[in-house]
């Protein structure tokens, strides 16, 4: 009687573990299949185009197309829009359907290099006048601006350097803004010319948003001379399409906004076309030119880039530094490393002299040939 029973309860729980097991498995399958469908519905779906809102204008807008056209069109009162604003299109009659997030589709984060550096200003050798007017220009405001509210003058935005190259022009931006502590945005300046109309345009000021976003900062404008060359009356579409981003620039640095903590650091070998427009007070008016090293200044650049080099002790500085003479400091540097390759293929643990002959022997043939393939080789 009592193993009947038994029987019969586990019976009643199989079933009922059965019947549990069919219900969790067809919720599951009920939810495939819903969530199947609601991907086949999104898919099919017709897409939209991403414009940008001109102007408001009654119960209507004005937007840009991709290709640079611009319609008047409608939108719900739902969708908060000014103008500026990013939003998606319906392609037949381009009705606004929603705004979305500029960042999202337009990531400036693609076209800039965003650093803390670890340069610091006794890794800058030779550069004594240059270092002094950059304290002056850049650290100073950004460190002590009740100074300069004291004395009732505002300090200038930004700066060039110029000079040949591998002088040390993108190291001083660099230390300047270790010393300050500033968030350092690099950005080259061939980059900043995009392919559409009105994209250049809008990367500069996405560029500022994110300098005064991470202020402390400092906006480092690399080869500027490809964006900012002086304008002609006639050129070709491209070319009217780097001044619309250069006008960009300007509109920028004379600013509605204020850049408040955002300095501009310009840099070109080529300072002899840039526009008169990028130099005047106000914009880039400070100018510091950045030479190669003379005599003693290739001593101390030397020295620099052989203090953590392991090295015999009979080497003549003194006289390895006169076989230098004319040497930007990136030859110099290139020197030292080259002096290590030699010594590291002889299976030594030091560099010797000798090392450092043939290294620069090896850089100025590279030099003389112009075949920087051969370096390192």
């Amino acid at each position: 009687m009592g193993d009947s029973k038994n029987f019969e309860k586990e019976s009643t729980y199989s079933y009922s573990s059965y019947h549990t097991d069919l219900e969790d498995e067809n919720k599951l399958l009920k939810d495939t299949v819903n969530k199947l469908k609601t991907d086949l519905d999104r898919l099919r779906l017709p897409p939209l185009m991403v414009c940008e809102v001109c102007d408001l204008i009654d119960d209507g807008a004005i937007v840009k197309v991709p290709n640079g056209n611009k319609f008047f069109v409608s939108f719900s009162k739902d969708v908060k829009i000014i103008p500026g604003d990013t939003v998606l299109a319906d392609q037949k009659n381009l009705n606004i359907v929603r705004k979305i997030d500029s960042n999202k589709i337009f990531d400036v984060n693609k076209f800039v290099i965003i650093e803390k550096p670890d340069i610091k200003w006794n890794k800058v050798g030779a550069l004594d006048q240059q270092i002094q007017e950059l304290k002056e220009v850049i650290e100073l405001p950004l460190m002590k601006p009740e100074l300069f509210k004291k004395i009732g003058i505002s300090p200038p935005k930004g700066l060039l350097l110029h000079g040949p190259p591998g002088t040390g022009k993108t190291l001083l931006a660099k230390a300047v803004a270790k010393s300050t502590n500033s968030t350092f945005i690099e950005v080259v300046g061939s980059e900043l010319v995009q392919k559409y109309i009105g994209e250049g345009a809008k990367l500069i000021k996405e560029i500022f948003q994110l300098a005064r976003e991470k202020s402390p900062s400092i906006v480092f404008i690399d080869e500027i001379d490809a964006l900012a060359a002086k304008r002609l009356d006639i050129g070709t579409s491209g070319e009217r399409e780097v001044q619309r981003t250069f006008m960009q620039l300007l509109a920028e640095l004379d600013g509605f906004k204020p850049l408040s903590n955002v300095k501009i650091i310009g840099c070109t070998n080529r300072i002899d076309i840039l526009d008169p427009a990028i130099l005047r007070p106000g914009r880039l008016d400070r100018l510091i030119k950045v030479p190669t090293p003379d005599k003693e200044g290739i001593k101390e650049i030397f020295n620099i880039h052989t203090t953590n080099m392991s090295l015999t002790t009979n080497i003549d500085f003194e006289s390895l530094s006169s076989q230098m003479d004319g040497f930007s400091g990136a030859e110099i540097r290139a020197v030292c490393t080259e002096a290590g390759y030699f010594a590291i293929r002889k299976d030594r643990s030091k560099v010797k002299e000798f090392d450092f002959i043939e290294a620069i022997n090896k850089v100025k043939s590279v030099d003389d040939e112009t075949d920087y393939l051969q370096m390192f080789g």
